[in-house]
């Protein structure tokens, strides 16, 4: 009987499905050298001896299987411009296995296994650190050139101007960024930036910073701050900053963008299409069904890859990005003009209209006139559909090209580093990179002669426009998006100071001095004139600013050791008392909130330009002797 029993148990255990315990999850996330997530990279889990299971990282980076096997298991991560990484893992029945990858840039051919032992999963923030996640490392070198070809165009800093003289200065804004992360580029790179290279404008407003938002039916607010100047005490630093109001997610309007993507050969680098490629995944998992994207690339000739496609056809979207392959010469006139077209055909009424051009600026078949080129750019903005450019790669960058590119398309201008630098333009910043809210904003300053010497503005040497130009409306000048800031500084002498500048012979039919005096207490008058999105008149506003000096606020301070930083790069004859070191400390003095860690790594960065600055000193002197 009792024999019986037992073989009743046996077949009943024999036909009893696998437990629940028989199978577990697999989940992770993928990220970079800098421990920014990538959305878009292949994932394949293989256990042993079953059937290989494919998945794709999600906007956040992060991929699950469900009902695996318990047992060895093989994971393989990759993505075109990485470094392939495989990871072994034991799969237990007690609970899920997390793990973390971190795609390292790689040569075209390379593939690298990388083994390690599986790391704990980082939820809470969607920047998780690749610190310690795997064994090893591999590193790309770019394969040698003829001749680097990275073009800039001349910067002469601004000089001083007496207020006798000269009283008005007049600018445009400018939200570029494109300079700061291509500064950072050569840095991290081991090498100390050209001076041309350096726009301290562009420095200054890769940073954000506290103003308030509008507080009236104009768009933009103003704030203004004086303090002493941190590399020459008998001066004075003078702070404007103008402040977009920033939108929801949920109230962007509808969006009709065009990509427009350089796909010639030399695009072919981990750091330019494949970069772009990724990019342009991690765009795509925001988008929702009222936005309509299209993909025009060009190289030999130009070709419509996606037509318009709503934005809920994700992968429709997917599929089309990466089917994108780098080959051919470049013919960028003849892809712009078929790019507008279709942002043309497809325009959206109080949308968001805009072509995004991809390049590293190569443009060296076809129509190569910039003459030619920026009157076609300038023609298509008057009919409110706007160009922004995204720069790539190294060795050929055409920096000088791309900059009045995006300036006469009424658009930003930003370079692509890292995928890190990628995801702050196209997702963290989408408001402020594609949602127009002013344009043609432009700032002019009057300074009182009673209480003003001279003065310098810093940067903007590409921005500056004529005293008239403030009040023409048919005049262009840059556009600011939702949530932007612009930052502007002047250097001031106060009246009174000693200032060594060519003079002129005394006017005889100018007004006296009484004027003046009557508002001795007012530094300086800020105007600034913009206009509505679709609006051709522009507006004014007026903002005087006392002459009293304070302590310098977090804000002032930190924008004046990154213009310091830049006059140190640039080796500029202004740059007085500044030193790496100075810089630094006042860097940290003034480091402010700094929640997203920009301003850590850029006291990093002042650090590393020190080193480089040294070695090359050090150089030179052994060259002497």
């Amino acid at each position: 009987m009792r024999v019986l029993l037992i073989g009743c148990l046996a077949a009943v255990t024999l036909v009893q499905p696998h437990s629940a315990a028989s199978v577990q999850i697999v989940r992770g996330v993928v990220v970079d050298g800098s421990g920014f997530v990538i959305p878009g990279a292949e994932v394949t889990l293989t256990p042993d001896g079953k059937r290989s299971i494919v998945t794709v990282t999600d906007h956040k980076g992060t991929f699950t299987f469900a009902d695996v096997p318990v047992g060895r298991a093989t994971l393989t991560v990759k993505l075109q411009g990485f470094v392939t990484a495989t990871r072994e893992l034991t799969i237990g029945d007690r609970r899920p296995v997390d793990v973390e990858i971190a795609l390292t840039v790689a040569a075209l051919t390379e593939t690298v296994t990388v083994q390690a032992s599986a790391a704990p999963l980082a939820t809470s923030s969607s920047a998780v650190s690749a610190k310690g996640a795997m064994g090893g490392r591999a590193s790309y070198r770019y394969p040698s050139a003829p001749g680097n070809t990275e073009a800039y165009d001349r910067i002469e800093d601004n000089r001083f101007h007496r207020v006798s003289d000269q009283p008005l200065s007049t600018f445009s804004s400018d939200v570029d960024t494109a300079s700061y992360s291509n500064v950072r580029r050569f840095l991290t790179s081991g090498t100390l930036p050209p001076p041309d290279a350096v726009r301290i404008e562009e420095l200054i407003n890769y940073f954000r910073f506290d103003y308030a938002p509008p507080a009236s039916k104009d768009p933009v607010s103003v704030t203004t701050e004086v303090a002493a100047c941190p590399w020459n005490a008998a001066h004075r630093l003078a702070l404007i900053g103008l402040q977009t109001r920033s939108i929801d997610a949920g109230t962007t309007p509808p969006r009709n963008l065009v990509f427009l993507l350089d796909v010639s050969g030399s695009m072919a680098p981990p750091d330019r299409l494949p970069l772009v490629r990724t990019a342009m995944r991690m765009f795509t998992d925001t988008l929702n069904s009222q936005d309509r994207v299209a993909i025009v690339v060009y190289a030999g000739s130009s070709g419509l890859v996606l037509p318009a496609t709503p934005g809920d056809r994700k992968e429709r979207i997917h599929q089309a990005i990466a089917e994108l392959e780098a080959g051919g010469s470049t013919n960028g006139a003849s892809g712009i003009q078929l790019a507008y077209d279709v942002a043309a055909k497809n325009y959206v009424k109080g949308g968001i209209n805009r072509v995004i051009l991809a390049t590293d600026g190569d443009f060296n078949v076809g129509i190569t006139s910039q003459g030619d080129l920026i009157r076609l750019i300038e023609e298509e903005r008057e009919r409110a559909i706007f160009l922004s450019v995204l720069g790539v790669g190294r060795d050929n960058l055409k920096d000088s090209t791309m900059q009045k590119l995006a300036d006469k398309g009424n658009g930003n201008y930003a370079y692509l580093d890292s995928l890190h630098e990628a995801r702050r333009v196209l997702i963290a910043q989408a408001g402020a990179t594609l949602v127009t809210v002013a344009k043609d904003v432009k700032i002019q300053v009057e300074f009182n002669p009673a209480a003003v010497s001279a003065y310098r503005l810093i940067g903007y040497e590409k921005r500056l426009l004529q005293k008239e130009d403030f009040n023409d409306d048919k005049k262009d000048a840059g556009e600011m998006g939702a949530g932007h800031s612009v930052t502007a500084l002047y250097e001031i002498v106060p009246a009174g100071t000693r200032v060594d500048l060519p003079t002129v012979d005394p006017l005889k039919y100018q007004r006296g001095p009484e004027i003046a005096r009557a508002n001795a207490d007012e530094l300086m008058t800020v105007k600034v004139r913009y206009k509505d999105p679709d609006g051709d008149a522009s507006r004014l506003m007026t903002v005087p600013v006392r002459s009293r000096v304070a302590d310098p606020s977090a804000r002032l301070g930190f924008a004046a050791s990154v213009a310091e930083f830049g006059m140190l790069l640039r080796d500029s004859e202004h740059k007085g008392s500044a030193t790496w070191r100075q810089t630094a400390d006042f860097a940290r003095r003034h480091r402010g909130a700094d929640p997203d860690g920009y301003r850590a790594e850029f006291v990093h960065l002042v650090e590393l330009a020190d080193s480089l600055s040294a070695q090359k000193t050090t150089a030179r002197r052994e060259r002497e002797r």
